[in-house]
């Protein structure tokens, strides 16, 4: 019975990992704040990330960022590996390294670090359009 149940349970981690791999990181994505939207598109060699801040809500605090509004967010992140792209962004006004990881279709997370020590992990999902 303990076989069998790790045959099952290796064959559902295939699965999942077959379905991220699969998964296009191009759309609208919204971070779970659900205050700021960012445009994702591969290019450069096609492995690449760019991205541009393309909405924010109408929260007070978001004055202050309207100036990065329709601005680039990531230049050509490299990717680092299967879904994932690691590299230098540019998010509402600060410079941080940041990683990007596809967990699904419709799921990512965005870990983003400023001075090494300051993270901060932001799930993002993708908005239907």
């Amino acid at each position: 019975m303990r076989k069998s149940l790790g045959i099952v349970m290796a064959l559902g981690m295939l699965v999942g990992g077959v379905g991220a791999a699969q998964a296009s990181p191009e759309g609208v994505w919204e971070l779970d704040t659900r205050d700021t939207r960012l445009q994702l598109q591969l290019c450069g060699d096609g492995t690449k990330l760019c991205g541009t801040l393309v909405w924010l809500s109408d929260a007070d605090y978001n004055d202050q960022y309207l100036p990065y509004l329709n601005t680039p967010v990531t230049n050509g992140v490299p990717q680092t590996g299967p879904n994932r792209w690691k590299g230098a962004m540019r998010l509402l006004g600060h410079d941080v390294t940041g990683t990007i990881t596809q967990r699904s279709e419709d799921q990512m997370s965005l870990t983003a670090c400023a001075f090494i020590v300051a993270c901060k992990t932001y799930q993002m999902f993708r908005v239907a359009q």
